[in-house]
């Protein structure tokens, strides 16, 4: 065989000498996947939570374990479960199974921004939510729904000066029927509803200009003002009592409810209470910067522990409250 042309390379330098690498003996090593983490296979018969003990115990799926332990410790030493939610939960049909967590005691507490308390209220109204808003944008018909802005801006305006928040307010309206004196024939969906029913703290934390309500005549800045700021408040008293245990929980809010989330943390330790060794998690399609920095790391860097599962609210959600629900 002739052996093969060697050509001269024109680089100014050569390829490194191996030669002289230094090993050690794999068992030396310190490796971060062991065969006992790994996962067990499924028959198809396993309940939920022998599902979820079958998973690997690595990364989201051990932090999805870590969450449902911190949540069923939270449970059962009456700490409090805060679930802080944005409108593609509430879009994404999840408030039967919010409302299912309420009634089974997997919840103590609810934030909404405005554009959740909205959908929340028109599922409650007519069974249906969401416009399609590229369809509605050109003509600007785009948020201009008459019964969603008159109905909530007359149960806001109605309800300002009286001492409650925007959730309660809500809540209570739709129970009460519209004005016109008609039952919300979807209500038994509503979180609103089930939470108002249950006695669980509902708050609405609302930016002016962010909702859809916010561009009609009825809107009252003086009255969405005022009740949205009881409702910070009373989220802040909710966030107190995560010390020693509660979970705060983030849903589907990339930037609103982080930054409210936030600014409860300081408020409440500025008081002078003590708020550490408590869960924290964000759930949502990205893990954005704000729900990374102020919902994981900023208000646990001394004390308590955070977790990050990354998927479809549709999904996740369910998924959890089945892993919640058998495992009592």
């Amino acid at each position: 065989m002739v052996g093969k042309l060697i050509v001269e390379s024109q680089y100014p330098i050569q390829p490194l000498d191996l030669d002289r690498v230094s090993t050690y003996p794999l068992a030396s090593r310190k490796s971060k996947v062991h065969s006992e983490m790994f996962g067990k296979p499924l028959d198809g018969s396993d309940s939920i939570p022998a599902f979820i003990s079958k998973l690997p115990r690595i990364l989201a799926a051990e932090g999805l374990r870590t969450l449902i332990r911190a949540i069923l410790y939270a449970r059962a030493s009456s700490k409090p479960i805060i679930w802080a939610m944005g409108g593609h939960v509430i879009k994404v049909g999840l408030g039967p199974v919010i409302n299912d967590l309420i009634e089974n005691g997997f919840v103590t507490a609810i934030a909404l921004n405005g554009s959740g308390a909205i959908h929340d209220f028109e599922i409650a109204l007519c069974g249906s939510t969401s416009e399609e808003v590229a369809d509605g944008l050109g003509s600007g018909k785009f948020g201009m729904a008459r019964e969603t802005s008159e109905y909530m801006n007359g149960a806001i305006s109605a309800g300002a000066g009286q001492g409650t928040g925007l959730g309660e307010i809500l809540g209570r309206a739709i129970v009460n029927g519209t004005p016109e004196g008609a039952a919300y024939p979807f209500q038994q969906m509503s979180i609103l509803v089930t939470a108002y029913r249950n006695r669980v703290p509902v708050t609405v934390h609302v930016a002016i200009g962010t909702d859809i309500i916010h561009a009609h005549p009825s809107a009252s800045g003086k009255a969405i003002g005022e009740v949205t700021q009881i409702d910070f408040r009373l989220f802040c008293t909710s966030v107190r009592d995560l010390d020693g245990g509660g979970v705060y929980l983030n849903v589907g809010s990339a930037v609103l409810l982080p930054e409210v989330f936030l600014k409860a943390v300081s408020v409440v330790r500025n008081l002078g209470n003590q708020l550490d060794e408590f869960t924290t998690a964000n759930l949502d399609f990205i893990q954005h910067y704000r729900a990374a920095e102020n919902v994981l790391k900023r208000p646990t860097q001394n004390g308590g522990q955070s977790v990050a599962l990354t998927g479809h609210h549709e999904i996740m959600i369910p998924l959890i409250a089945a892993a919640l629900k058998g495992s009592l």
